[in-house]
This record gives C-alpha cells, sequence and structure tokens, in this order.
C-alpha cells in the first residue's frame, strides 16, 4: 500500500528544527544577542539545554520554540527588505524606537518580555511597515 501524504496543515518538526535553530543562530550572532537574550527569544530557561541545542542543532525542538523562530525570522527577512543596508537592518532592533508601539523602547526590548505574542507583534508591524499583512 502507498504511503499516504501528510495534510497541509501538518508540519514535520524533525525536519524544520535543525534549519530553524542554525538560522536562529545566525540570526542572534548578526544581532548581537547574549546568550540570556538567545535563551530568552527561545523561550529557555536552562542554560544546559540552550548550550545541546547550540551544539547540536539535529533535534526536535517544541511548537513553542518553533513558532518564536518563525516570528524571528519573520522579522529579521522583512527588515532587510525595509532596510537594504544589512548593518542599519542588523542595528534597528536594538534602536530607541519613537513609533506608539515601542514607547522609545527598541524592538528587541519588547520582543524579550519572554512572551511569544510580543514577538508577534513585531513581525507584525515590520510587516505593516513593507505593506504586508497587518
Amino acid at each position: 500500500m502507498a504511503e499516504q501524504a501528510c495534510p497541509a496543515t501538518s508540519f514535520d518538526r524533525k525536519g524544520l528544527s535543525g534549519p530553524a535553530l542554525r538560522t536562529f543562530f545566525r540570526i542572534a550572532a548578526l544581532w548581537n544577542l547574549s546568550v540570556e537574550e538567545q535563551m530568552t527569544l527561545l523561550g529557555l530557561t536552562a542554560r544546559s539545554t540552550f548550550f545541546k541545542w547550540k551544539k547540536d542543532t539535529n533535534t526536535v525542538l517544541p511548537k513553542d520554540t518553533l513558532e518564536r523562530i518563525s516570528y524571528i525570522l519573520g522579522s529579521y527577512k522583512a527588515l532587510q527588505l525595509l532596510l537594504p543596508d544589512e548593518k542599519a537592518a542588523d542595528e534597528w532592533v536594538r534602536r530607541p524606537n519613537a513609533a506608539p508601539l515601542f514607547a522609545g523602547r527598541s524592538a528587541l526590548d519588547r520582543m524579550l518580555s519572554g512572551q511569544v505574542a510580543d514577538l508577534f507583534v513585531i513581525r507584525q508591524y515590520l510587516d505593516a511597515q513593507r505593506g504586508g499583512w497587518a
């Protein structure tokens, strides 16, 4: 009997986890994120888990972590489109922002609240700035 294809709504966490982590760590380096900042963005509290993931990205991430990385990747991509100067795009997350959403704080400050919703809000803001969905 032939193998059935997975429904379009399901996804392969094992297949996505390694590439997602490797991409996250590249973005973290570009954004000059500390270990603590990276852990917060990933939703981790255990340093041992963080360093295990950093050493061996061939793991299966929780859905929550994949969602977090997805928002960070989307924000990174939106910044690269909005600010063609790569250095300016990478530094934007740390710059104070006068937009009402930020109240003079940086996007990174908002993202470091630890809430997935704040990662979503930043992604949504950036997509709206480039004329995407809002």
